[in-house]
C-alpha cells in the first residue's frame, strides 16, 4: 500500500558547517528508491547552523532584536536549504517550495518540499501541519540525536534513552514555549499540535541513513517513537 511520509529534515544535516554533499547524494538515492515503490515523501527543511549563525549576528548587532525578527531570519535560512534540496531532486519534485503547509498542493509529483512559514515556531510545526493536510500519520524528525532522553544527557549522567514515549511525557520534556534557535528534540508548539491531532513522531539520527532505510523497509531501527 503506497504511503505518504513527512520528514522534518534538520538544517544541520544539509549544512553542518559546509554543505554536506555526500549526505545529500545518499539521501537523494534513498528518497528516490522510496518513491519508486509508489510512495510519496514530503520534506520540510530546517535552518540549522546557517540559521543560528545569522541569528547570532543579528543579536550581536542589535541586542534588542525581537524574537519575531529572529524567526524571520530563521525562515529565510530554511528556504535557501529547501531550494537546495529541491534542486537535487530536479523534475522529480514539485516545482515550487510549499508556501503554506496547511494547504495541499495540486501535483502528481511524489516529492514535495517545504520550509519555514510563520514566526512563533520552527519548521517542525510546518511538518506537523502538512502531515495533517495530507493525512500522513507519522512525522519523522531527522535530527543529530539517536534517541530522546528522559532528561538532558549533557547535564545528567543517569539520563536514559527512550525507545518509546507518550505524548504527555514528551511534551513535559520539551516544554511549551518556542525560543528561536533552541536546541530541543522537537519544537514544543509542534509537539502540542501533533499530540492534539494524534500523530506519531519518530526522532532518529539523520546522518544514519542505513537506519532510516530500515524504518522505511519496516525493519528494526534505532529511534524514539512518540505516540
Amino acid at each position: 500500500m503506497p504511503k505518504t511520509i513527512v520528514v522534518s529534515l534538520g538544517g544541520s544535516l544539509i549544512a553542518p558547517k559546509e554543505i554536506d554533499v555526500n549526505f545529500l547524494k545518499k539521501f537523494r538515492q534513498l528518497m528516490l528508491r522510496y518513491i519508486a515503490a509508489g510512495n510519496r515523501v514530503i520534506l520540510i527543511c530546517g535552518g540549522g547552523n546557517v540559521c543560528r549563525k545569522y541569528q547570532a549576528a543579528a543579536r550581536k548587532v542589535n541586542p534588542r532584536v525581537t524574537d519575531r525578527d529572529l524567526d524571520w531570519v530563521g525562515i529565510g535560512a530554511t528556504k535557501i536549504n529547501a531550494e537546495l534540496v529541491s534542486a537535487i531532486f530536479g523534475d522529480r519534485a514539485h516545482e515550487s517550495i510549499v508556501s503554506d503547509p496547511r494547504k495541499k498542493v495540486t501535483t502528481t509529483k511524489k516529492i514535495i518540499i517545504g520550509a519555514g512559514h510563520e514566526p512563533g515556531s520552527s519548521s517542525d510545526l510546518d511538518a506537523v501541519w502538512i502531515a495533517k493536510a495530507y493525512n500522513a500519520d507519522t512525522v519523522i524528525n531527522l535530527s543529530n540525536i539517536t534517541y530522546v532522553y528522559d532528561k538532558d544527557p549533557s547535564k545528567f549522567k543517569d539520563a536514559k534513552p527512550q525507545h518509546t514515549m507518550t505524548w504527555q511525557a514528551f511534551c513535559k520534556l520539551v516544554g511549551d514555549t518556542w525560543v528561536p534557535g533552541a536546541h530541543v528534540p522537537f519544537d514544543p508548539i509542534a509537539a502540542k499540535y501533533a499530540r492534539k491531532w494524534k500523530l506519531k513522531l519518530l526522532v532518529m539520527k539523520g546522518s544514519d541513513l542505513a537506519n532510516l532505510k530500515n524504518f522505511l523497509d519496516n525493519k528494526k531501527f534505532k529511534g524514539t517513537l512518540v505516540e
